[in-house]
């Protein structure tokens, strides 16, 4: 076991790996990460089967089997997907098992068209959990308002949910409360109160921001300052009557994960965020760049404060500097959202020119 990655998982967080592709699976790196470097969970995204579906041949015979019966290029998405994913649950059972299901969990989005309807949301999620039949896979549903809303639905409905493109304490803790909701509305309803939930807080993405905006000392801080305002949120939201209250019934923390926490700054270290963000009872899910690099050099920090350390300071310096966090926040909410439409537009589209490609290869 790598001693750097094992360093984090002893100090109470869980190391979850941020891609997903066939290969992965068919030549046993997925299972070496488990064995080897502590992983114990996986997230994918419209992105990750972008490119996973569309460079490449690995889906190629899956692609040409699913085509005789001529289904949408969604269908066949979410079918090559299910099927990677449930391979992938499998490989991570132990862990879910040895966890009491806390850990040992893999995620599959749901179509990102849908970020404003919440009702097709709600619906889809519950076909898609029930398609892919593993009790250790998540949807992700986007904090989003009518993502917000789905989830509560959702949680209530007993689907375990991954709410996505969280950017700020504010929209953290909308997702935090309607899972609370959601759990709230079961017990009241007579039902199991344990519904398994993460809130995945990215966070690259607000350095790659902001530091177009700033002077040079700031680079490269506001993610981190942002983590910190989320996590002391999380610390104190886990210490109320009301989580308290629910606890006592049964019900399971909803975890904070870190997101895009691949650095994206040529000039920063490549372990930067999974160094500044080590905390209990959190979960980093990191690239594959980002895993080798923090088992190679990686050093173990001591964990996050409770109290968020400097993030206020942090986020006045910003401020001071013409930052509007809450403004940008929403954007990158806004703009996460339609870069996984994008995407989900390229993957279809590049389903639809492989199912040509093949076609005509079979002439």
């Amino acid at each position: 076991m790598n001693p750097n990655t094992k360093a984090l998982h002893q100090l109470g967080q869980s190391l979850w790996l941020d891609n997903i592709t066939r290969r992965l699976l068919d030549d046993g790196t997925l299972a070496n990460y488990i064995t080897e470097q502590s992983i114990t969970g996986l997230t994918s995204n419209p992105t990750i089967f972008e490119h996973a579906i569309g460079q490449g041949d690995d889906y190629d015979a899956a692609i040409t089997k699913a085509d005789h019966e001529n289904p949408s290029n969604e269908t066949i998405f979410f079918k090559l997907a299910i099927d990677d994913l449930r391979r992938a649950a499998d490989l991570m059972h132990p862990a879910y098992v040895a966890s009491g299901g806390i850990d040992g969990w893999v995620s599959l989005e749901v179509s990102p068209l849908l970020a404003d309807d919440t009702d097709a949301t709600i619906a889809a999620a519950a076909k898609l959990h029930a398609v892919a039949a593993r009790d250790n896979l998540f949807i992700k549903i986007p904090g989003t308002t009518a993502g917000v809303a789905a989830i509560e639905e959702s949680i209530f409905n007993g689907i375990p949910i991954n709410v996505t493109l969280l950017f700020s304490r504010e929209q953290y803790l909308a997702a935090a409360g309607a899972y609370m909701r959601g759990i709230e509305r079961r017990i009241d309803a007579g039902l199991d109160p344990q519904v398994t939930s993460v809130a995945s807080l990215f966070i690259s993405r607000w350095d790659v921001a902001a530091n177009k905006q700033t002077p040079t000392e700031l680079h490269n801080r506001l993610g981190i300052a942002i983590a910190r305002q989320s996590y002391r949120a999380y610390r104190e939201l886990l210490a109320s009557d009301r989580w308290q209250a629910l606890a006592e019934t049964g019900a399971r923390p909803q975890r904070l994960l870190w997101a895009s926490t691949g650095t994206k700054d040529p000039a920063a270290s490549d372990t930067l965020y999974v160094e500044a963000l080590a905390a209990p009872d959190t979960i980093n899910t990191m690239p594959e760049k980002t895993l080798h690099a923090y088992a190679d050099h990686g050093q173990a920090t001591a964990p996050m404060a409770v109290d968020g350390d400097d993030a206020d300071t942090v986020l006045q310096a910003f401020a001071k500097a013409g930052i509007d966090a809450d403004a940008l926040a929403a954007r990158l909410q806004h703009e996460g959202a339609e870069s996984f439409s994008a995407s989900w537009q390229a993957l279809l589209k590049g389903i639809e020119d492989k199912r040509a490609q093949l076609a005509e290869a079979a002439r």
